[in-house]
């Protein structure tokens, strides 16, 4: 059956052309330090054969190394702890009730989320969203539908900015949290659709910030995907491991470290570090700069730069070739990891258009080889 024009863009269909190769050892995690002693160590063990006094030379050592190792690992735990507390208290910093609740609730969903190594998947939804046969449905499918990708779902933690919102996601997902409006925010119909540039979307997109930058100080890396994302292959294979910031762009100038590239916050990954909370704090700062109509994606445009020259963090941008959307649109499926419905406005626009092409997922994959 022939379908419908679609109403933002046509992804074309290549022929199919499957790989088992493995992830690329760029990208995989850091080996664990290991666990057998330095030479260092093992000098130390060594007697000098006939001194009475080398006898002693093991036990002294060994309770030396002791007393070493517990400063270093107390010393560590004091600056981490200390520097998170510190990042709180810039905004973030759990007070009393309702506040500390959603904090401690917080941290909970984070670590039942995440991965081994700290790492959480996130997407924001609200009522509209979160509907039967919208952009939620057709995100979930994708990960069920795509290659290798089913069991991520497993560390994806959604996060409603309504009750009806998160009524849905319960009963279609395992990690949920209602985000709760700031003290003092204007009231606003969370739950209705958000057009792109509105004083709604925008304070959505900033509040959106403002819980990354939690996410990092509470001590948890995150992959950050609108939900208008859908995702065919395991998109974490294609940032580098000494990436502090792996960020979408709409058009990729060739150059993943080239900070002329213009960002698209739908689709983020953050490591969490001291820098790292720094940088989204210079983020957030730089907002008064520019006129109150500004969204999130536009100041970062503008202060990345600086930004990561000063704190030292390394950003890079990722290929619309691998995490593609309809700005830049790739029409190969074979390397293609996430297709983002981003230069399509209006929510029945994205819902039309992904179906079309998870649909158009659906006909490759089950192509002859």
């Amino acid at each position: 059956m022939p379908r419908r024009q679609p109403a933002c863009c046509r992804i074309n269909t290549p022929p199919p052309c499957r790989s088992s190769q493995t992830t690329p050892s760029s990208c995989a995690p850091p080996s664990p330090p290991s666990s057998r002693p330095s030479k260092g160590m093992a000098a130390a063990w060594k007697v000098v054969r006939g001194d009475a006094s080398g006898r002693l030379l093991p036990v002294i050592s060994f309770f030396l190394g002791a007393a070493l190792t517990a400063a270093f690992v107390f010393l560590g735990a004091t600056t981490d702890v200390s520097w998170r507390f510190a990042a709180w208290g810039s905004g973030a910093r759990p007070g009393a009730g309702d506040e500390a609740k959603s904090f401690a609730e917080l941290a909970e969903v984070l670590k039942n989320a995440s991965m081994e190594d700290k790492t959480v998947i996130v997407t924001s939804i609200n009522q509209a969203y979160a509907a039967p046969g919208s952009l939620l449905d057709l995100f979930l499918d994708s990960f069920r539908a795509g290659e290798g990708t089913a069991g991520l779902l497993d560390h994806l933690l959604i996060v409603a900015v309504d009750p009806a919102a998160l009524e849905t996601c319960r009963s279609v997902h395992r990690h949920c949290y209602l985000l709760r409006p700031a003290a003092g925010a204007a009231d606003a119909d969370l739950g209705a659709a958000k057009f792109f540039m509105t004083k709604d979307y925008l304070d959505m997109m900033w509040a959106r910030n403002r819980l990354q930058q939690t996410i990092l100080e509470l001590g948890f890396s995150f992959l950050f995907t609108d939900v208008d994302i859908l995702w065919f292959r395991n998109p974490m294979r294609h940032i580098a491991v000494t990436s502090d910031v792996a960020i979408a762009c709409d058009y990729f100038n060739g150059d993943p470290d080239s900070l002329s590239n213009r960002p698209n916050g739908g689709f983020l990954y953050v490591r969490s570090a001291r820098r790292t909370v720094e940088f989204y704090r210079g983020w957030r700062e730089a907002r008064a700069g520019f006129p109150p109509g500004t969204n999130e994606q536009d100041v970062l445009a503008r202060v990345q730069l600086p930004l990561a020259r000063r704190l030292g963090v390394r950003m890079q941008f990722l290929d619309t070739a691998r995490c593609g959307g309809f700005c830049q649109l790739s029409d190969d499926l074979r390397g293609l990891s996430t297709m983002h419905a981003n230069c399509c406005t209006g929510l029945e626009n994205k819902v039309h258009d992904l179906r079309n092409v998870l649909q158009d997922w659906r006909n490759y994959t089950a192509a002859p080889m």
